[in-house]
C-alpha cells in the first residue's frame, strides 16, 4: 500500500500510495485530543486507551454524523485503483469482498474472516483451488443481488492497467502469471468474463484456479481490489468519482480535494453482513490544504478523526500532548519511512554513490524530523517492518544507522564517493510530496547532512495527490532528475510478499503507478520470492523473508528513516475505537460509532 498498509495489511497508500505510495502509500496529518472535556466536545478515554484494545466499547449509538478530516484526498476511491492505506480502510463502508480483515484490535485484526462469502475458502488441489459460496441477501445499492459474476468482473478490472492503474496487482500476477488475459475492456467474450482462472458455475459459487499455489492468496482476496463491480455501473476511469455501493453506505456527493459524503444504503441488510455494524447515519470527509488548521479543528472537536491516520503535525502534536493527552494513541505502525534511489538517475546506478548517502545521512536528525522517538519512531536500520514475520528490527543494522554511524559518518561517505568516481561529491534532486510537512522537514534534514560530504541536493515539492503519475512514472523520474525519492510503505497484508513484492520484484516495475522506485531487477531477490510463495510452513516463510531483506539492504537501494510510530487523535465523541494490525496500526474505521448522536 503506498504509504499504505499494515502490520496486517494499502494502500499505500497510499502509498500513500497507501501506502502512500504507500505506504502506501499513505497520507496526511492528524490532530490532538483531550484529557478533560477541553475544547473537544465530550470526555476522552485516556492516553493509549484504543491502542490494541477497544475504547468506549459499548457506547456506540445508532445515528449521527461521523466526521473525518484530512490533508489529503485518496489516490482514488475506485476499489481497483486505490492504494493508500486509509482508502482501503474507508472503502469498507461502500465495498465488500469475499473475505475481509477481522474487526478486532491489534494483531487479531490482521486475520481474515468471511464477508460476502459464507466462510473462508474451501482449499483443494494442493493449494491451487479456492471455492467460495456467497451469502443470501447480499445486494447492490439498487437492491439487485450481488452475484459471483460481479465479483469476477470486479477482479478482472485489475487487468485493465492501461485504464485503471495505481492499485495493487497481486491478483493479476497470481491468477495470470503469463499475462494472457487482456482485461474486461479488451475481452472478446460476449459477457466480458473471459478470465479462465476464475469460474462462476452459478450466481452463488465462485472458484479460483491458480496456475501455481500461493500461500498468501486468501490475504489478496481480502484487499479492496477484490471488490465486486457491476458491469452496467462501471464508468471505467471515472468510477472513483462515484463507486456503486455493495456496503452499508453509498456516495451522496464527492468534490475531489474538497469533501465527500456517504449516506446509508437502504438496500443493505444487517443480517447479510457479519462484519459491519453501520452505526452512523452519515459519514463525511472534509479535505484541508493546511495540516495545522486540520489539527486545530480536530482539537476543537469540529471533526472526530484524521482520515490519513499518519499522526499530528508538529504544532498540533505539541498542543495535544500538553492539553489533550487523553485523546491520543501512540501505536507502532506497519510503516517504514525511507528514501529510495532510482537506479535510472545517475549517479545512483552506482552502488557506492548510493552507499555514500547511507553513510552521509544523520539518522538522529532524520528521526527528529519525523517527530522523534514518540511521534516518529525508532531509527530505521533495514527495510522489513517489525510486524512482518522474519523481521529483525534494529538487531539487523548493516550500516550501523542506530549504532556507530547514527549521526552520519563523513569519512565513510567520502570513501564511498571516491569508490563511485565522485570524490568531490555530486548534485541531485530529492522528490517530496508538497502536502506532507513532515516529509519536507525530512528532506531538509537529509539535504543538510549530505552537504557536509559534498552531495548537493535540491528539494522538489510535487503535488502529493498525483503521486502515481509523478514519482510512479519511471520516465518522469528520469526527466525530473529525481535521484532521491522520499516515501513510506506498509504491508498490504502481513508477509514479506504483502510488503516487499511491489517494492523489490522486477515484475512490478510499471510505467505508471510504479512502486519499485529503485527499479530493482535482481534475479536472486526474484528467486527468493518464488521460493516464498511455494513455502507453506511459517518458519520457512520467515527465514526467506529475512534473506530477502538482507539482499535489499546489501544493494544499498534504500535509506530507512524510522520504524514508524503514530501519534493519532481520537475524538471525544467516538465509541468502539481500536487500532488494528489489519490497517497498519490505524483505527479500524468500519465499526466506529458515536457516543451521542445529537
Amino acid at each position: 500500500m503506498t504509504t499504505q498498509r499494515t502490520s496486517g495489511r494499502r494502500k499505500q497508500a497510499m502509498a500513500a500510495a497507501a501506502v502512500v505510495a504507500a505506504l502506501l502509500t499513505t497520507a496526511a496529518c492528524g490532530g490532538g485530543g483531550s484529557d478533560s472535556d477541553g475544547g473537544s466536545k465530550g470526555s476522552a478515554a485516556g492516553f493509549d486507551a484504543a491502542n490494541n484494545k477497544v475504547a468506549q466499547a459499548d457506547q456506540a449509538k445508532k445515528g449521527g454524523t461521523l466526521k473525518f478530516a484530512s490533508a489529503q484526498d485518496a489516490d482514488s476511491w475506485d476499489t481497483t485503483r486505490g492504494y493508500y492505506g486509509f482508502m482501503w480502510n474507508f472503502s469498507r463502508y461502500y465495498s465488500r469482498q469475499l473475505v475481509t480483515n477481522a474487526t478486532e484490535p491489534g494483531e487479531a485484526g490482521a486475520g481474515v474472516v468471511p464477508d460476502l462469502a459464507t466462510s473462508t475458502a474451501k482449499v483443494t488441489d494442493d493449494g491451487k483451488t479456492y471455492t467460495y459460496t456467497l451469502r443470501d441477501g447480499i445486494t447492490w445499492e439498487d437492491g439487485k443481488p450481488i452475484t459471483s459474476k460481479d465479483i469476477k468482473y470486479g477482479i478482472e478490472r485489475v487487468w485493465a492497467q492501461d485504464v485503471l492503474s495505481g492499485g495493487p496487482t497481486y491478483l493479476k500476477e497470481v491468477l495470470d502469471p503469463k499475462g494472457e488475459y487482456q482485461g474486461p475492456y479488451k475481452d472478446k467474450s460476449k459477457d466480458k468474463l473471459g478470465l479462465k482462472a476464475i469460474e462462476t458455475p452459478d450466481d452463488k459459487t465462485i472458484v479460483f484456479k491458480l496456475p501455481k499455489a500461493n500461500s498468501d492468496f486468501e490475504e489478496m482476496l481480502a484487499l479492496t481490489s477484490a471488490s465486486p463491480v457491476r458491469q452496467d455501473k462501471d464508468t471505467k476511469s471515472k468510477y472513483g468519482l462515484h463507486p456503486f455501493s455493495s456496503g452499508p453506505y453509498k456516495f451522496e456527493s464527492y468534490s475531489p480535494g474538497k469533501d465527500l459524503t456517504l449516506v446509508r444504503n437502504t438496500e443493505w441488510k444487517q443480517e447479510s453482513d457479519p462484519v459491519r455494524k453501520a452505526y452512523p447515519d452519515k459519514i463525511t470527509i472534509k479535505f484541508f490544504t493546511n495540516a495545522n488548521e486540520l489539527d486545530a479543528r480536530l482539537i476543537a472537536g469540529d471533526y472526530d478523526l484524521d482520515l490519513a491516520q499518519t499522526g499530528l503535525s508538529p504544532q498540533g502534536r505539541t498542543t495535544a500532548l500538553q492539553e489533550h493527552k487523553g485523546n491520543l494513541d501512540n501505536p507502532v505502525s506497519g510503516y517504514i519511512r525511507y528514501a529510495v534511489f532510482p537506479q535510472s538517475v545517475k549517479p545512483f546506478d552506482n552502488i557506492h554513490c548510493r552507499k555514500a548517502v547511507l553513510y552521509g545521512a544523520d539518522h538522529v536528525s532524520l528521526q527528529t524530523a519525523r517527530g522523534g522517538p514518540v511521534a516518529g519512531g525508532e531509527i530505521g536500520t533495514n527495510m522489513l517492518p517489525p510486524s512482518v514475520p522474519g523481521a529483525e528490527g534494529q538487531k539487523y543494522d548493516p550500516y550501523e544507522m542506530a549504532g556507530a554511524n547514527k549521526k552520519g559518518n563523513i569519512a565513510k561517505a567520502k570513501e564511498e564517493l571516491k569508490a563511485c568516481g565522485k570524490p568531490n561529491g555530486f548534485k541531485t534532486t530529492i522528490a517530496v510530496r508538497n502536502n506532507k510537512p513532515v516529509e519536507v522537514a525530512t528532506a531538509e534534514s537529509l539535504q543538510a547532512s549530505l552537504k557536509k560530504v559534498g552531495i548537493i541536493v535540491d528539494i522538489d515539492q510535487y503535488d502529493g495527490s498525483q503521486t502515481a503519475g509523478i514519482i510512479g512514472s519511471p520516465a518522469n523520474v528520469i526527466k525530473k532528475n529525481y535521484g532521491i525519492i522520499i516515501m513510506g510503505w506498509g504491508p498490504d497484508f502481513p508477509s514479506v510478499q504483502g510488503y516487499g513484492l511491489p517494492l523489490w520484484h522486477s515484475d512490478y516495475i510499471l510505467e505508471s503507478g510504479n512502486n519499485n522506485y529503485a527499479l530493482i531487477k535482481d534475479k536472486a531477490i526474484d528467486g527468493l520470492f518464488e521460493d516464498y510463495v511455494n513455502t507453506l510452513d511459517d518458519a520457512g516463510k520467515a527465514k526467506i523473508a529475512t534473506e530477502i531483506n538482507h539482499k535489499v539492504m546489501e544493494g544499498g537501494y534504500y535509506l530507512p528513516f524510522v520504524f514508524e510510530k503514530f501519534l493519532n487523535w481520537r475524538g471525544s465523541r467516538l465509541a468502539n475505537v481500536y487500532t488494528s494490525d489489519g490497517y497498519s496500526g490505524m483505527y479500524d474505521f468500519v465499526n466506529l460509532g458515536l457516543k451521542s448522536t445529537k
